[in-house]
């Protein structure tokens, strides 16, 4: 029998299923990057950005709506975004949910708007678009997708099963556009990722049986955490005794923004979050230990109403209180925490790894480090949640990875309060001579465009080791190299790490070079470090050399030439 729609709890399904099969597949994903090095992580980025909507999703139960699940779709993989293949992803899931929202059934025609105004968003978010990605892959298939429906097919199998052959069929094609995939002898990583996910989101809609079970997020360190599920819960895993309900009728706009601030403070204070926004109306449903800071918190939106507070366990109430009493304790500001006065014209936010890196930053006066940028990018919402800690005006953010510039400009996105500039900084030397080209006295469109302008001036080189074979850039490239990785590409390759990192250098000097940056890795002892130091004098004595330890894991130098 042909099925012609899709309901609420069909699109639910089809979607967890989706980030399932993306998950399994992670490993094989990070595989395919490009390049051989052990930081390859675009699986790992895709997978964590869909399972931040997919738990989200799965916390809504059965009978959500239709509109409850594109917010919890768009909202989730926005703030849990990570990586360019992760942004692009949530921008494809924000696109894609924007259509349908308010639709009952998913149709065809339906479909097919709604990928065309998936590729859409997705490509706008992108400044310079690169053909044989992630995003040629989509288009490809909302083209197909758009052919179906304007020639009148009907039935959703076939429907899905041609777009989905369409997409595997443009995947194998990146590699004709993109001589580096061509050369490496792999299809596009972020491309296969979308596939992944719209197997599997075919693989449930042909009633597949999947294990659609998600674990609960790992709380962060100092926050509450998130409820996986409003399934009642047992007596002793009860953290919070307050079950609040109400609705907000809405007297100001509760946009996409709103509804993540709004969500993000409830899971401060408590668990089993429901929030449903319905127009003019919203539903909130929270479990907390302070009923008041919920509903004061709502007050700002608007009037209230169906106002119900229910204490769970009456007869636990002094434990109830003493963990309460814990939880503000933990949450209380240490007394290495610098208090909040008058907020300063201009702060920093570095994304930084490695102990002496992270040092280095600090001592330039970075008043926030973000942990990450090789295998574990930080998400939009780490990047949101360093930007409140920060008591500055305008906030200047340093990605120090290309990988993360496209996350930190959606962050910049939804930060209404404070102005928040992303300097382009794709790597840890070029987050370094921002800091230090930072002016005070001249504003912040002034220091901006003196940043952007002197990171230009630097060129960066970092040695590593292949984790596969492969030909990158006509160089042959055996598993256990190590390699000298420039900023356009492979510099050096050989099986001495010193001598690659020389061979680095010495490619990225000229003669209007004057110093040279060194910083040395995790594995490398201080005086093999001192070492190499001195080599790179001898062979440079016209340039500066300075050798700082960075800490660094999975490069053994992190070099930069100015």
């Amino acid at each position: 029998m042909s099925v012609q729609q899709i309901d609420a709890k069909m699109l639910s399904k089809m979607f967890l299923a989706g980030a399932k099969n993306l998950e399994n597949k992670k490993e094989w994903i990070n595989e395919l990057n490009v390049f051989p090095v052990p930081d390859g992580d675009t699986g790992t980025n895709m997978t964590m950005t869909i399972m931040s909507a997919a738990k989200e999703v799965s916390a809504l139960g059965d009978s959500a709506s239709m509109e409850s699940i594109c917010k919890a779709i768009s909202s989730g993989s926005l703030r849990g975004a990570r990586g360019n293949s992760g942004v692009i992803l949530s921008q494809l899931f924000r696109g894609f949910t924007k259509r349908i929202r308010e639709e009952e059934f998913l149709t065809v025609p339906v479909l097919a708007d709604s990928f065309e105004k998936a590729v859409e968003t997705a490509y706008k978010a992108v400044m310079k678009p690169k053909e044989g990605t992630i995003l040629t892959v989509a288009r490809g298939a909302a083209e197909k997708a758009r052919e179906l429906a304007d020639g009148g097919t009907e039935d959703l199998e076939s429907f899905l099963t041609a777009v989905i052959e369409q997409a595997v069929y443009v995947l194998g094609q990146t590699p004709e556009m993109l001589p580096v995939l061509k050369q490496a002898g792999v299809v596009d990583s972020g491309g296969q990722g979308l596939v992944e996910v719209l197997s599997g989101a075919l693989d449930a809609f042909l009633g597949k049986e999947i294990d659609l079970s998600f674990a609960p997020a790992a709380p962060k360190e100092g926050s509450a955490g998130r409820s996986a599920s409003l399934e009642a819960q047992s007596e002793a895993e009860i953290r919070f005794g307050y079950c609040t309900e109400f609705i907000i009728m809405l007297n100001k706009t509760f946009n996409v923004k709103s509804e993540m601030d709004f969500k993000a403070y409830l899971e401060s204070i408590g668990d089993s979050i429901v929030c449903v926004a319905d127009e003019d109306v919203v539903k909130v449903h929270v479990h907390t230990n302070d009923p008041g800071l919920a509903i004061q918190k709502a007050l700002k939106y608007g009037a209230l109403s169906n106002l119900k507070i229910d204490n769970m366990r009456l007869e636990h109430q002094e434990k109830l209180f003493k963990m309460a009493e814990k939880k503000q304790a933990d949450a209380a500001p240490s007394a290495e925490e610098p208090k909040q006065g008058p907020a300063k014209d201009f702060g920093f936010i570095a994304v930084s790894v490695g102990e002496g890196v992270n040092e280095i930053f600090k001592s330039l006066g970075v008043d926030h480090i973000i942990e990450g940028g090789q295998t574990m990018n930080p998400s939009t919402a780490d990047i949101l949640d360093a930007v409140e800690k920060v008591n500055a005006k305008t906030v200047f953010v340093l990605p120090n990875n290309k990988n993360i510039i496209l996350a930190a400009n959606q962050a910049a996105e939804l930060t209404t309060e404070k102005d928040l500039l992303v300097i382009p900084t794709k790597t840890i030397p070029q987050g370094i001579t921002a800091v230090i080209n930072f002016v005070p006295e001249l504003s912040a469109d002034e220091n901006e465009e003196n940043m952007i302008r002197e990171i230009a001036n630097v060129q960066t080189g970092q040695v590593t080791y292949a984790v596969r074979d492969t030909v990158i850039d006509d160089k042959e490239i055996k598993k256990g190299d190590y390699m000298g990785i420039g900023d356009q590409g492979i510099l050096s390759v050989g099986v001495s790490v010193n001598e690659v990192a020389k061979e680095t250098i010495a490619r990225m000097v000229n003669e209007d070079s004057e110093l040279i940056s060194i910083y040395y890795g995790s594995d490398v002892k201080e005086e093999e470090a001192e070492a190499f130091r001195a080599e790179i004098e001898k062979s440079h004595s016209s340039c500066d050399v300075e050798l700082q330890y960075g800490g660094q894991p999975i490069y053994y130098y992190v070099m930069s030439v100015e």
